[in-house]
């Protein structure tokens, strides 16, 4: 009896139908992939203040840079607004994670911290209340900040710290350096916790670089040589423009070999009005 003999073109077909549902699998999770990077990315962008207030003699801007894991989206942000006495606020965190989690939580404790300020202009308070608001509302997520208070009228400015990077500053006179001021753990740990402060008063033009650990720091770059290399780009930028040092300092970040997200806040002032 003569063997069956399979026709090789249906072989070839079945190979073909075979690939092209291969490659519509493929497609399907490459778009699922792009919509959920898309849905996420544009949570993060409406997490971030949409504008920065401008002062006379104050110019802030600011950048943000993904991270480069899971959704590419972080914890990280920024905020600079205008407090009920005619103060200037401005603020820069990281919350731990690099989820959808995050970004909720982030907006959480922006918003908060946020609102406290409203209610008073002292930024151990602000961070204070911050800090019990959250450990009440039970995330379970902390998160890093560094929080600015500054007058332009007597033009003190008051930081509290909690568990943040520390900022970078320069003057018109020469001087720069890393401000190592004193702070307290971070958001979202110890109930009950007093943030210290630190009081300066800008008596000359200069600049301030808030920063989160994205920034400078990296897997095999320690925190210390990106701070370095920020305070030498500030020393050498303090007067450009505060978009042009705000792109020159995120850019460190791709130095560091970084993983995590980042962010940079950038506020130059132009000094004491002249007597006039």
């Amino acid at each position: 009896m003569p063997g069956h003999r399979t026709d090789p073109s249906d072989s070839g077909q079945q190979l073909l139908l075979t690939l092209g549902r291969l490659v519509d699998q493929a497609l399907e999770r490459i778009k699922l992939q792009q919509a959920r990077a898309e849905l996420a990315m544009a949570l993060q962008r409406h997490m971030l203040p949409p504008g920065l207030p401008q002062l006379p003699g104050v110019h802030i801007a600011a950048r943000y840079a993904p991270s480069r894991d899971g959704l590419d989206v972080g914890g990280d942000w920024y905020d600079a607004f205008l407090m009920m006495d005619g103060s200037l606020g401005l603020t820069i965190g990281d919350v731990q994670g690099h989820d959808v989690e995050a970004i909720a939580f982030m907006g959480q404790v922006r918003t908060s911290l946020r609102a406290i300020a409203e209610a008073t202009s002292d930024p151990r308070e602000v961070l204070s209340r911050t800090n019990d608001l959250l450990i009440s509302m039970g995330f379970g997520l902390f998160a890093t900040c560094c929080f600015l208070r500054f007058d332009p009228v007597s033009r003190d400015l008051t930081v509290s710290r909690a568990g943040h990077v520390p900022m970078v500053w320069a003057t018109a006179g020469g001087r720069s350096g890393i401000a190592l001021d004193r702070g307290g753990p971070p958001l979202g740990v110890l109930a009950g916790e007093r943030y210290p402060v630190t009081h300066r008063r800008l008596t000359e033009a200069g600049v301030l670089v808030l920063l989160t650990d994205g920034v400078v720091e990296g897997p095999t770059y320690p925190m210390e040589a990106g701070l370095a290399e920020v305070a030498r780009l500030v020393r050498a930028g303090f007067d450009a423009d505060p978009d042009v040092l705000a792109s020159a300092v995120i850019k460190v970040a791709e130095q560091t070999g970084h993983r995590d997200d980042a962010a940079v806040l950038v506020v130059r002032y132009d000094g004491p009005p002249e007597p006039g």
